[in-house]
């Protein structure tokens, strides 16, 4: 049986009246990323989206990331391991405050934008992430791009780990992201992004774009809550998936 957790990024803007679609969105994604005011968010936005989230059974992540509103958190920024190991403590903190006095409870972390991909291919800075999650709390489980450093910190401390993929970017044949600087790193057609899906969870594989196949492992699919068709496409990958014969659950409660 494949199994599969679908994530989205949410709570990434600011008062909690703009919360419509991500309400929407929560009712077919089983785990949600929220924003912890440095690159996005707000307090009001994120017990909004908590609440929505434990209404609706979906997995509460900590979405931890560059404290750089402008450029929503995806410009790199050189940081120390210690920077970043306070950094994902702190916003880790902030984001618990509002689950615990909701009554839920934080299933995992994963970090946000530019912090994620420079963690991807930095050992010191995925160390400093894993050991800032593990010492908060060592049952979180934290996501990482399949293959990346951060999944391999995240093992080598003892956290549970969850290798990310996605559905709307593209591969180079190293296994990592294309740039979003690059004219082919989004991928627009929801066919052709279910396709690339499919295919990494069931056959753990994904062709690069220099037409390579690479292995990957698909824990978790990522899929972005700030495009205009984000809730036309959580509708169509959730149907997608299940008619592929893949069971879309919430990765806290995978056997």
């Amino acid at each position: 049986m494949h199994i599969v957790d679908l994530n989205c990024d949410m709570g990434e803007s600011f008062g909690a009246y703009k919360m419509g679609r991500d309400e929407e969105i929560l009712n077919y994604v089983t785990s949600a990323n929220i924003a912890c005011g440095f690159h996005a968010g707000d307090p009001a936005t994120m017990r909004t989206t908590v609440k929505l989230a434990i209404e609706k059974n979906v997995g509460i992540g900590v979405h931890p990331g560059f404290q750089d509103l402008t450029g929503f958190g995806r410009r790199n920024i050189d940081v120390t391991p210690q920077e970043a190991y306070d950094l994902v403590v702190y916003q880790i903190g902030a984001l618990y405050g509002f689950v615990k006095s909701e009554g839920g409870k934080l299933q995992h972390v994963k970090p946000h934008g530019a912090l994620f991909n420079m963690a991807a291919k930095s050992a010191p800075l995925s160390e400093a992430i894993a050991e800032a999650i593990y010492k908060v709390d060592p049952e979180l489980i934290l996501f990482g791009l399949a293959g990346s450093e951060l999944v391999k910190a995240g093992e080598k401390i003892g956290l549970r780990t969850a290798s990310e993929v996605f559905s709307d970017r593209t591969y180079q044949e190293d296994g990592s992201l294309t740039s979003r600087r690059e004219a082919n790193a989004l991928i627009k057609d929801h066919e052709t992004a279910v396709h690339q899906v499919i295919r990494m969870v069931k056959e753990g594989k994904v062709t690069s774009v220099q037409g390579s196949d690479v292995s990957i492992k698909a824990d978790t699919v990522c899929i972005h809550g700030d495009g205009p068709h984000a809730l036309e496409f959580a509708k169509y990958i959730s149907q997608a998936l299940n008619e592929a014969g893949i069971t879309v659950a919430k990765i806290g409660e995978f056997k």
